[in-house]
This record gives C-alpha cells, sequence and structure tokens, in this order.
C-alpha cells in the first residue's frame, strides 16, 4: 500500500480541495498531485503565472522534502499553463529551483480553475539519480 504524504498538509502546504493525497510514496518513487497556489491557510495567490509558479514550487519543494526526496531527484513534471503564452515566465520561475539538470517536462494548455494559472505534478525518486 503507497504511504501518504500528509505530514506536511497544514504545515507547508494547504489541505487538499478535493478526495486526494498531495502525494504518495510507493517503494522509491515519490508520486505529486497537481498543486495549485495555495497558501497553508487555503487562500488563493492570484497574482500573476509568476507568483503562483513560485508558490507552487515552493509547495513542490515542501513536499518533496517531507517524502525524503528533493528537485535534483526529479524525474518528469508537467505544467498546466491557463494561458499557453505563459511558458516564458514559468521558466524563469522554474530555473530557479531547478538548477542542475532538468527533468523530463510537459507543458500544456488547459482550463484551470477560479483565477489560477498554473499547476504542477511531478514523480521523484528519493535516492540519488
Amino acid at each position: 500500500m503507497p504511504e501518504t504524504i500528509a505530514s506536511v498538509t497544514g504545515k507547508s502546504i494547504s489541505k487538499p480541495a478535493g478526495p486526494y493525497s498531495p502525494a504518495l510514496i510507493w517503494n522509491n518513487m515519490v508520486f505529486v498531485s497537481g498543486l495549485l497556489a495555495t497558501l497553508p491557510d487555503g487562500s488563493r495567490v492570484t497574482e500573476d503565472v509568476r507568483e503562483q509558479s513560485m508558490v507552487v514550487l515552493r509547495n513542490l519543494k515542501n513536499i518533496l522534502k517531507s517524502a525524503g526526496s528533493g528537485f535534483d531527484k526529479v524525474l518528469s513534471v508537467c505544467v498546466y499553463l491557463s494561458d499557453i503564452a505563459d511558458p516564458a515566465a514559468f521558466n524563469e520561475v522554474y530555473e530557479e529551483f531547478f538548477e542542475k539538470s532538468y527533468p523530463a517536462r510537459t507543458v500544456a494548455g488547459v482550463s484551470l480553475p477560479g483565477e489560477f494559472k498554473v499547476e504542477v505534478s511531478a514523480l521523484a525518486c528519493r535516492e540519488d539519480l
């Protein structure tokens, strides 16, 4: 049975809005659900795509750390943008978090709820690559 990453919820990221886990650990792998720009108190960050990207990637960092992983162990990232013209703005923030080698990545234009402009999910391992 996968281990749920619940210890980080309420401390450094908000509780999920639906019936899902922010992340699961299966063997040595960390599966991170789609993350939106929400703060630990549940409030939404509605500023531009750069500010939302910063919050989303901080949430990802906190989940990975809680799971015994980190950005250097991320294998794949899926990025969902409400405006497909926003990849350059997203990339500016993304490069601050992924400094060494970049994981495989998919970017798609999608309809996101409310005023959200970016959503990110990831797959990581817990050992060095």
